[in-house]
């Protein structure tokens, strides 16, 4: 096999990795050390944090946002997946936040944790990944290891980051210090799986690269897999996401054809799912959100393009998920001219405006290109949302329903299957488009 699998119980101390007669030195020994700094402190990087804080790491969490960066010293966390108690005890086990990047020359290891959006263009933007290499390197220190986590294409640790480093700090990399790719494997609101218990995929510049980056990360994770390069382990990363983009549309497509069909496709899907081998379960909804399945695998459409050719599986998956909101509006407007009213004279009412339950992240939601188009065919539209205390789609402040029970609405749409959305939980009357097939069989529910 290409990789194995690390599973290292009381790991040493991160090492070097370098050969004893190299003229390699140890951070400057008058200062204190660090033993992580996370850069990024959003959804992966204070998770991250938070799990290396727990067993005894001396974390320091940097970011560029002073905001950010006070609001976690004071206790207040900003993320769904780490509450204030957690925080505060995160404080009080030894975490603390910085936004000066000079903190970065005190560290043994410093791990990369900032976004990768889309540009305008819709390729990758890679600003916040320069930014952090260029400060990464202007502090960096001999025998320093430095991890990139930011989902990204191939090749861009050792195109992108590496020549940064070097040129910061006059450091050649793999030699004068360790550089590896480490996926982030983040699922905000997942009840079972974390940083600890999800397996970690690392793949460094040189084998003592991966080496070093297996010894940090084995001190607080429970088990590492190593990749050949880190070109796989990026790759890695693209594989996963783009193999959800591409199912998720596979069953999109398939919900507009079984409506004509007159097939139900969740009940075809519960079936097909009771065979124990060769099927996984996806299921149709109203788009893709979140910070991964919308914007990764274009990273990899990119990287083909360069090759000169395009990447038709990922384009036509960005297609059909992308049209999916424009197919959940036509149906909408299909179920009120069915009850005699047009959508521009209809008060539509959407329940759930985040890409997932019951979470507050409503990055890349659905929600908003639906509403947007509501919005522009002239419907009074409002949203319910447990999570969401306020809601704008461009310049439009959005109406929020806070008493579901007495709502008044000609139509509602589901987008979001958040756990308070039972039938006996919405008004009574009510026409209801459920895009989640959550309502399935209650009176009044049509599905998606």
């Amino acid at each position: 096999m290409a990789f194995h699998i690390a599973k290292v119980v009381g790991a040493p101390e991160l090492s070097s990795g370098i050969a004893k007669d190299s003229t390699v030195a140890t951070v400057d020994a008058t200062a204190t050390p660090i033993d992580l700094v996370v850069v990024g402190q959003g959804y992966v990087g204070l998770p991250l944090a938070q799990a290396a804080t727990a067993k005894g790491l001396t974390v320091v969490g940097l970011d560029r946002s002073q905001r950010v960066v006070d609001a976690l010293n004071a206790g207040s966390s900003h993320i769904d997946d780490i509450a204030d108690a957690e925080l505060d005890l995160m404080l009080r086990q030894g975490y603390t936040a910085s936004a000066d990047a000079a903190v970065q020359a005190r560290a043994k290891a410093i791990v990369i944790c900032v976004p990768t959006p889309l540009s305008e263009s819709g390729g990758p933007d890679l600003a916040a990944v320069v930014g952090a290499a260029r400060g990464a390197g202007q502090h960096l220190r001999r025998g320093t290891l430095v991890v990139l986590e930011s989902t990204t294409y191939p090749g861009t640790t050792e195109e992108v980051v590496a020549p940064i480093l070097r040129e910061e700090s006059g450091l050649e990399p793999g030699v004068d210090f360790h550089l590896a790719f480490s996926p982030e494997r983040v699922d905000p609101g997942n009840p079972v799986y974390g940083i600890v218990n999800t397996p970690k995929v690392v793949g460094g510049l040189t084998p003592a690269c991966t080496a070093a980056a297996t010894a940090l990360y084995a001190r607080f994770i429970d088990t590492i897999v190593e990749a050949k390069g880190t070109r796989e382990a990026e790759m890695a990363k693209l594989l996963e996401n783009t193999y959800r983009h591409v199912n998720i549309a596979l069953v999109n497509e398939m919900a507009v054809f079984c409506r004509e069909l007159g097939v139900d496709l969740w009940d075809a899907i519960g079936l097909a799912k009771t065979k124990p081998f060769g099927y996984q379960a996806f299921y149709p909804g109203p788009g893709v959100g979140g910070h991964c399945i919308p914007i990764d695998p274009n990273y990899l459409s990119y990287k083909v393009r360069t090759l000169g050719y395009p990447f038709r599986f990922v384009e036509l998956a960005q297609e059909i998920n992308n049209r999916m909101p424009e197919y959940v509006v036509t149906r909408a407007m299909a179920k009120l001219n069915a009850s005699g009213l047009a959508l521009s004279r209809a008060r539509v009412l959407l329940l759930g405006v985040t890409y997932k339950p019951d979470i507050a992240d409503q990055r890349e939601s659905p929600t908003t290109p639906v509403a947007r188009k509501l919005l522009d065919a002239g419907a009074e539209v409002a949203y319910h949302d447990p999570h969401v205390p306020s809601w704008s789609v461009g310049s439009t402040r959005v109406e929020r329903v806070t008493d579901l029970a007495t709502a008044k609405a000609d139509l509602i749409v589901l987008l979001t299957n958040h756990a308070e959305y039972r039938p006996d939980a919405l008004p009574a009357g009510v026409p209801v488009l459920d895009t989640r097939g959550a309502l399935r069989g209650a009176d009044g529910v049509e599905a998606l």
